[in-house]
């Protein structure tokens, strides 16, 4: 990804996000009082924010390095949920058999990490934590694939049977960047630093 920064936001200030998925969606009222919706994304886009809160001297100064060495707005990172991080539900343990993966053909190597969700949305996962990958392939767990932590695509060593069920499990990060080029904050007590306002927006992988 142009631009980007293969590195994670400290997770002690990750964990103090507030946030989660948004769309777009125009609506218009007619005269019948009949409501016209139209989606103009056509998939949600996931904003945070992890300003607002207090935390300790040294981990502002921690949030304002990150900061500056992003350029504020100019570069993307990694960026852990908190609520949403892993293949299978947040009570659960990662396994191999928890998303589809797809389905070999003899011929085709590469697969792309999806997350999917109810309704058949499918959230294209591009940044997974590169060592929690676990791969299976008619439920059997594998070890004969790679995977690029930067794309998310995995790669098996050689193609998958010809009507293979492949499944994986995994961690990952959202890429993100911050939505504004200033960062606010106040010293509230000794040592408390109050950072007014610090937004992340999800940007494409």
């Amino acid at each position: 990804m142009s631009g980007f920064h293969e590195v994670l936001l400290p997770l002690g200030i990750a964990l103090g996000a507030t946030g989660g998925p948004e769309r777009a969606t125009d609506v218009v009222r007619l005269a019948s009082g009949v409501e016209s919706r139209n989606a103009r994304w056509a998939h949600s886009r996931r904003r945070w924010e992890v300003g607002g809160t207090v935390m300790r001297t040294d981990q502002a100064q921690e949030l304002v390095a990150f900061f500056e060495a992003r350029g504020g707005r100019q570069y993307g990172f990694r960026f852990r949920d908190p609520l949403d991080w892993k293949s299978c539900a947040p009570s659960q343990a990662i396994s191999a058999l928890d998303q589809p993966l797809g389905f070999g053909d003899g011929v085709r190597v590469a697969f792309q990490l999806c997350k999917h969700g109810d309704a058949e949305v499918v959230r294209v996962i591009t940044k997974p934590v590169a060592d929690s990958v676990v791969v299976a392939v008619d439920g059997v767990a594998t070890t004969a694939f790679g995977v690029d932590a930067a794309t998310g695509l995995v790669t098996f060593e050689t193609a998958p049977a010809d009507g293979a069920v492949l499944t994986a499990g995994f961690a990952f990060d959202v890429p993100v960047r911050f939505d504004t080029d200033r960062m606010d904050m106040a010293l509230v007590g000794h040592d408390a630093v109050r950072i007014v306002r610090a937004p992340l927006v999800e940007v494409a992988g």
